[in-house]
């Protein structure tokens, strides 16, 4: 049936959490392509087979169904993009300019590439503001929170002095100092 490829490739999608990138599926871009330019030949062949018939309403009917499809598979396919970019941009704002590792893989190369322009492009923004805008998406309830470490970070350096940061400790920070690894899972605020 036309279009159950893209649909399945929106539901894959759809499946995931809104919060990661599943791996992307070229194979099934492929398909989605592959059917658009079959349904364009069916739809070309069937106008010059009865060019001095198409408007009869069988040949026009038929040709509205291939053509709909058409557009039906290209909406899909650019849902199914567009819904990746956004996933990347709001990971952006979640974890900062580098991606977890197990993120990355799923990205197609052309992704990376733009998550590295949108990051970039986000960075110089914020030099120019002057602002770290990725900080304190919420306005902040107070000013030190508690946390632990969820992994060995080794030492950071913070406004009050450096901190070693070592797997299961738990510290009393100023909230902007690790507010980005907690973010990256680096850190677990304790409420």
């Amino acid at each position: 049936m036309y279009g159950d490829t893209a649909v399945e490739l929106l539901r894959e999608l759809r499946r995931t959490a809104p919060h990661t990138v599943p791996p992307y599926n070229e194979d099934k871009l492929r398909q989605i392509i592959e059917e658009i330019d079959a349904l364009y030949n069916e739809v070309r062949n069937t106008l010059q087979a009865f060019a001095e018939q198409k408007n009869e309403p069988q040949v026009a009917g038929s040709m509205m169904v291939q053509y709909t499809a058409i557009l039906r598979n290209k909406r899909c396919m650019l849902a199914y993009l567009n819904e990746r970019v956004n996933r990347l941009q709001n990971l952006r704002w979640d974890v900062g300019a580098v991606l977890p590792p197990e993120l990355k893989e799923n990205l197609s190369m052309q992704e990376s590439e733009f998550f590295q322009l949108y990051s970039r492009g986000l960075g110089a923004y914020m030099k120019a503001i002057d602002l770290d805008l990725t900080t304190d998406l919420l306005p902040p309830k107070e000013l030190y929170i508690e946390v632990r470490c969820l992994v060995d970070v080794g030492e950071i350096v913070t406004e009050e002095g450096t901190v070693n940061l070592e797997k299961d400790s738990q510290h009393f920070l100023r909230r902007s100092d690790v507010e980005t690894l907690v973010r990256q899972g680096v850190l677990e605020h304790i409420v």
